[in-house]
C-alpha cells in the first residue's frame, strides 16, 4: 500500500507500536495494584505542561513530561501519608492538573486549537524528536522489565512479604509510578489525553482474561495492544478516521472477544 510508503505514516506506525510495546508492560502492574485511574490523572496533569509550553514557546512535550514527573513524586507521597485512602491521592492531583489547565487556557486562548490535538492525539504528525522521546522511554521500560520483574512481581501481589525480604519498597513503588507518568505523557500524541489510560488498562484486562500465568497476561496484554495499535493506524490510515479513537474502538472491541471467548471456555470446562 502507497500509505505505508509515507513518512510520516511511517513515523506513526514505529511511534504507535513502540507505545503500544510499553503501555501494557506498566499498565499490567497499574490494573492489579489498584491504580488504573493514575493514568488519567498523570495523562490531565500533562496537558497542563503542554498548555505551558505553548504559552511560553518551550517543546509542550517535554514540559508534559516534566508535569507528569512532579505529580508521579506527589502521588507517591500522598499514597504514603493516606495509606489506607491511596485513591485519594490520584483524586487531589486529578483536581490540582485539571484546574491548572484551566487557568493556562485562559491565559493562551491564542493555542489552544495546537493544544486540542493533545486531548484527541495527533500521530500523524509526528516528528523525529517525538520519536526519540518515545524510544528512549521504550528502552527504561525494558529494561527494568528484564532486570527487575521478578521483584516488582513480588511487590505487586504482597508489599509486607517484599519489604520483610529487603527489596526498596519505597524505590520500587516511586519508579512505577515515574514509569507510568513517561508512558503518559510520551503516549498523548498516540491516543490524546483524554483516552490515554485505555493503553495502560484494557490490553491488561484482555491479558487478565486470555493469560493462565503472570508472564502469560504480560505477553497477552502486549500482543492485544500492539495488534490494536497496527489496525487502528491502519484503519484511520485508509478511512480517514480519528487514530486515537480507532485504537480505543478496537480494543475494546478485542476485550469483548476476549470475554466471550473465556465465557465459552468455562463452559466447556464445565461440561
Amino acid at each position: 500500500m502507497e500509505l505505508l510508503l509515507e513518512p510520516f505514516f511511517q513515523r506513526a506506525m514505529l511511534g504507535g507500536l513502540m507505545i503500544g510495546l510499553m503501555a501494557p508492560l506498566i499498565g499490567v502492574f497499574v490494573v492489579l495494584r489498584r491504580l488504573s485511574m493514575i493514568g488519567d490523572t498523570l495523562s490531565h496533569v500533562s496537558i497542563a505542561g503542554v498548555a505551558l509550553g505553548f504559552l511560553i514557546n518551550w517543546y509542550p512535550l517535554a514540559l508534559g513530561i516534566v508535569f507528569a514527573l512532579g505529580a508521579a513524586f506527589i502521588i507517591e507521597k500522598l499514597r504514603k501519608t493516606y495509606r489506607t485512602y491511596a485513591e485519594l491521592s490520584i483524586a487531589i492531583i486529578m483536581s490540582g492538573g485539571v484546574a491548572l489547565a484551566s487557568i493556562l487556557f485562559t491565559l493562551g486562548k491564542g493555542f489552544n486549537m495546537n493544544v486540542q490535538s493533545y486531548f484527541f492525539g495527533s500521530i500523524f504528525t509526528m516528528d523525529q524528536t517525538d520519536l526519540t522521546i518515545i524510544f528512549i522511554v521504550t528502552l527504561l521500560v525494558l529494561a527494568v522489565m528484564m532486570f527487575l520483574l521478578k521483584e516488582l512481581f513480588l511487590l505487586t501481589f504482597d508489599e509486607d512479604t517484599a519489604a520483610v525480604k529487603g527489596l526498596p519498597v519505597r524505590w520500587l513503588n516511586m519508579m512505577i509510578t515515574v514509569l507510568t507518568a513517561l508512558v503518559v505523557s510520551s503516549a498523548m500524541k498516540v491516543v490524546g489525553v483524554l483516552m490515554v489510560s485505555a493503553l495502560l488498562t484494557i490490553p491488561a484486562a484482555s491479558g487478565l482474561l486470555l493469560g493462565k500465568s503472570f508472564r502469560h497476561t504480560i505477553i497477552w496484554s502486549v500482543l492485544v495492544s500492539e495488534l490494536a495499535v497496527f489496525g487502528g493506524l491502519m484503519g484511520a490510515g485508509v478511512y480517514n478516521l480519528a487514530p486515537g479513537g480507532s485504537i480505543v474502538l478496537l480494543l475494546i472491541g478485542i476485550l469483548i472477544l476476549s470475554l466471550l471467548f473465556t465465557m465459552l471456555r468455562r463452559s466447556r470446562a464445565m461440561n
